[in-house]
Formats: structure tokens, sequence, C-alpha cells
């Protein structure tokens, strides 16, 4: 197979090189994939410079999102089980080693592909989906007529939380920095959009909720949780989705009280080890709103990179804050053409 192998930690992503490798070798208990596509994420680029929490020992396969075609059963699941998935089936997940044209992965880490989904998009759910599905669902228990403040809301989290949020009935106000990124929110699905470089935007938000009461939700994965204390609503709920901004904030827990504010996080990285059981539920639910067509995929565009040799053009693209939605690198097979 191709793949990016990391001997050595990167200052940046084109010094990462594309090479021929061997297949992977799967466990009795793993599935072989065909990779036709690769998502990347923040914490992609963290890994290769050396700075993210989980660092694999030298040499490893970087990337984790992909979509692909399963081409190799487990032959020995425990007690006996039957595989779920056979040869030829879709599927999409996560596991160490995606920017590769092939990936061997474990059934809990892999889901169907949706019914008219395409690897490309199917590539980028796996992440942003379920942390977006029980951070408002299940952490802020959204219900019809809420007013949600999603920051952010053109980022790959952000787009799936402004189209959850619409399906539960609510009524969005997206934030972003530049327009072209309001007008990617406001296409899928806000209500109102509010630049959030302007230094009064937490004003301009209230006053677009009945009687400027504030938002009842804010989701931010950026760190903005202190200014939008100023526009959120009694019973208001916060959550704690992630620091994009770089800045960990400090609230003043006088205002938690003032407003009987709930600040609530989400981890969804870590319920496969704390709180399994509720990780079929918010699959669920995704799966349900994408039947219902009220969820599509929240893929990036403007810019199309394919093969792994785009990479690293991609990853730039990400860390320098030039895209929206999900980044997703096109993977042909050996035998196919780039065309």
């Amino acid at each position: 197979m191709r793949g990016i192998q990391v001997k050595e930690y990167v200052t940046s992503p084109d010094q990462l090189k594309i090479t021929s490798l061997p297949d992977p070798t799967p466990k009795p208990t793993q599935y072989l994939i065909a990779n036709h596509a690769a998502a990347q994420n923040f914490f992609d680029i963290l890994q290769v410079r050396g700075k993210y929490q989980n660092q694999p020992p030298f040499p490893w396969t970087a990337g984790a999102e992909f979509a692909g075609t399963v081409i190799q059963v487990p032959t020995g699941l425990p007690n006996g089980r039957t595989p779920k998935y056979k040869v030829g089936d879709r599927v999409f997940g996560a596991t160490q080693g995606a920017f590769a044209t092939k990936v061997a992965a474990p059934e809990e880490v892999l889901l169907p592909v949706p019914e008219g989904w395409s690897f490309f998009d199917a590539s980028g759910l796996f992440v942003t989906a379920p942390t977006s599905y029980a951070a408002l669902v299940h952490r802020a228990n959204i219900k019809a007529g809420d007013y949600v403040l999603v920051h952010a809301a053109a980022g790959g989290v952000g787009l799936a939380a402004v189209q959850i949020a619409k399906a539960y009935g609510a009524i969005v106000i997206a934030t972003a920095g530049t327009k072209k990124k309001l007008d990617v929110a406001k296409s899928f699905g806000a209500d109102h959009c509010v630049d959030y470089n302007k230094k009064d935007w937490d004003q301009e938000v209230k006053k677009l909720t009945p009687k400027g009461r504030g938002v009842d939700i804010v989701y931010d994965p950026v760190g903005l949780l202190a200014q939008s204390m100023k526009c959120t609503a009694w019973n208001g709920r916060l959550l704690v989705v992630g620091f994009a901004g770089g800045d960990i904030e400090k609230l003043a827990t006088n205002r938690i009280l003032l407003k009987n504010t709930s600040v609530v996080g989400i981890h969804w990285g870590a319920y496969t080890r704390n709180e399994p059981a509720m990780i079929a539920p918010v699959w669920e639910g995704i799966f349900k709103l994408i039947k219902e067509g009220k969820f599509k995929g929240t893929c990036f565009t403007d810019e199309e990179f394919v093969g792994l040799e785009r990479v690293p053009a991609a990853l730039k693209a990400l860390g320098g804050r030039e895209t929206w939605g999900k980044v997703v690198v096109k993977i042909p097979q050996e035998a196919e053409s780039k065309l």
C-alpha cells in the first residue's frame, strides 16, 4: 500500500512524505479496509508535530478518520461471533493510520456508510456528528423553540450543530469570523448570523432573542463562554466543546449563579471508556436525522484534494483557518487514476 509514515516529528505538514509500505496485517478481530477518503483534523496536525496527548511509538502511519470498502473480515471475533460487515460493505470510522490506501480497524470503530452518501461525505462524519448530537441532545436537552448560539458555526462540529439544532426545532444564531463562513452557516440552516470579530457581538446576539432575553443554549468549540454569558438567558445551558481559540477560559462563577446557568462539557472520545451504553443511541439519532433528510455531509468543497500527496496541503489549509466544514482528501486506490 501507499501511506504517510511518521518516523520523526515534523514542524510543518509540508515535511510529510508518501511512501510504499507493507499492507496492514489485521488482528483476528480486525477488518482490512480499502480506504477511499480521509478526513483531516486539527489533532492530526498536533500528532505529526509530537504535540498531541496520544502519540504512537515510531514509526506510525498518520491520520484517523476514513471511509472505504471492506476487503477482509475478522477471523476470530470473541465467542465465535459472526462479523457484522462482509467483504464489499461500505464503512466509515476512525483508527490510527487513515492517511493510507488500506486501513485495519476493529468492528467497534466502524459504521455503515449511510444510503446515498459518498465515501467523501461519510469520512467526515465519525467525530463531528456524535460530538454535536451528544452535546445538544443529551447534555443540553435541546427542545423546540430554544434559541441556540453556535460559535464557529462553519467548522466541522459547528455545521453539525447547526443542522441538529434545526432538526430539533431550535432557532439558530451562528457566529463566524468572515462573511464567507457566515454564508456557509446560513446555507446549512442558521436563522441568524453574527460576526464574532465585532467587539459587541454579544449584544447583537441578545437583540435577536425575544425581548432581548438571551439564548437558551451556547455551543462553544472556541473558548467564548465568558462573553457568551452576557447574552445567555435564565436557565441557560453552556456547552464546553473545545478551545479552538487557543485559550482555556476562567469563568466568573457568580454569573453562573445569577442566571441559574448550567455549564457542561462534552468529551465524546471518552464515552467509549466511561459511558459506552450512550454510543448506540447517539448514532441511532444521527442516522434517523440522515434518513429524514435533516442532516447532510459537511465537507469542504471550495477546493478538491485528491491523492495522498495532497494531505499536506489539506492539513495546511485546515491549520490556516482557510476552510469550512470537514476537509477531506479523496484517496484513489493503486489501480485507479487520480482523475
